[in-house]
């Protein structure tokens, strides 16, 4: 096995290919029994729920189903919002279980004058809600509204926040009071579970409101949000496409490759993130029973789209493409086809009439506008909703 750089200093991840250690990958289409899984129905009926439960179990921890009730309060409406381009609507969804409850605050903008209900893009904000300001006096790339509302489509965001603080102290101050048992177990949720469920809940919302298209729903995440809208979409699947930005390790690169951030690097940093269990995998990459393809292969027959930044070497460009790569053999199960070719495309130069979309930009870890028009592209080719 090749060398690799271990961390022996804040600096010491490794960014040279050459020193990427061998490794195999745990295969998709076999199951633990070793039946090769050949057939849609095989992979639906015994390997897809296997590997779910393999990620629940070794990754993010099991997602709690059951609640007591939903409600949806519209709390501000404003139906010429955008100089009349849009409506606005500011939605609380409240979950209860118990005696408990929890508070997802949605923002909303739909297209006034399509004349029919519209696709929609959810992003889980896991930056500051400023970004999503609902008034539009302050206005971001990071969540380009406008750039939406004039391409026909809704847009939506809730802030990490809400479902589960982003602190490795406070995580437990959202929805895991609803579900106090999973904190006790070695494969109970943690922040990016929480993250996960709380976008299932706004899919809830949105199956109920006439203005969206509850069937042309898309979620959006960047970096660790990016890890949440992948486990999102693997769980929940009325999402109808998946859209991972920057996501890096245990999102859809590699984590094999110990190439940039690894899974030791992120339990230290982050331990408020994954279940328990996925610490005994530290240092350990080789023995876990998945790999983030497997993730990707999750979603299949769906759409999905991974981005990577060229100056992002921290999370992986070259393993977040090729999780694309060897999660394709679902997608061929389907007949479902991809544009990927062996080796990732070059720079600014997005791969978008496939199921298995990618992107590659110039610079930073960062969502961009260049990354959100991309998104538009990959979902009017999916959606036929531009001619």
């Amino acid at each position: 096995m090749a060398a690799f750089i271990g961390f022996t200093g804040a600096h010491a991840q490794n960014y040279d290919e050459a020193k990427v250690p061998a490794y195999t990958l745990p295969e998709i289409l076999k199951t633990a029994d070793g039946k090769v899984i050949d057939d849609v129905r095989s992979w639906e009926q015994k390997r897809r729920p296997e590997i779910l439960t393999l990620f629940e179990n070794n990754v993010y921890g099991q997602m709690p189903k059951a609640y007591d009730s939903l409600r949806y309060i519209v709390t501000n409406e404003v139906k010429n919002a955008m100089g009349g381009k849009a409506h606005l609507k500011e939605v609380t969804i409240t979950a209860w279980k118990a005696d408990k409850s929890v508070d997802i605050h949605l923002v909303l903008f739909v297209p006034n004058n399509i004349g029919k209900p519209a696709p929609a893009f959810l992003l889980i904000n896991n930056r500051d809600k400023s970004n999503t300001d609902p008034t539009r006096a302050v206005k971001s790339d990071f969540w380009p509204a406008e750039l939406a509302i004039e391409n026909g489509y809704a847009i939506a965001a809730f802030q990490v926040d809400d479902a589960a603080p982003d602190n490795k102290d406070t995580y437990q101050e959202g929805v895991l009071q609803l579900y106090p048992g999973q904190l006790k177990a070695g494969n109970g949720m943690k922040a990016i579970g929480a993250w996960a469920w709380a976008a299932g809940r706004v899919m809830d919302y949105f199956q109920q409101d006439k203005d969206i298209d509850a069937g042309k729903v898309a979620i959006v995440g960047h970096s660790r949000g990016g890890k949440a809208a992948l486990w999102a979409g693997a769980q929940d699947q009325r999402f109808a496409l998946v859209f991972s930005n920057n996501s890096g390790n245990s999102g859809a690169a590699l984590s094999r490759r110990r190439f940039g951030e690894t899974v030791k690097k992120i339990n230290d940093s982050f331990p408020h993130w994954f279940a328990d269990n996925y610490r005994e995998y530290n240092g350990n990459e080789a023995a876990l029973p998945v790999d983030q393809h497997m993730l990707l292969a999750l979603i299949a027959p769906r759409p999905v789209y991974v981005t990577s930044a060229s100056e992002d070497l921290w999370a992986d460009p070259k393993g977040s493409y090729l999780s694309l790569l060897h999660g394709q053999e679902v997608y061929d199960l389907y007949k479902k086809p991809s544009g990927l070719t062996p080796e990732p495309p070059a720079i600014n130069s997005p791969i978008i009439k496939s199921y298995l979309g990618y992107h590659n930009r110039e610079g930073k870890h960062n969502l961009t506008a260049y990354d959100w028009k991309n998104f538009m592209r990959f979902a009017d080719y999916h959606f036929e909703s531009k001619p």
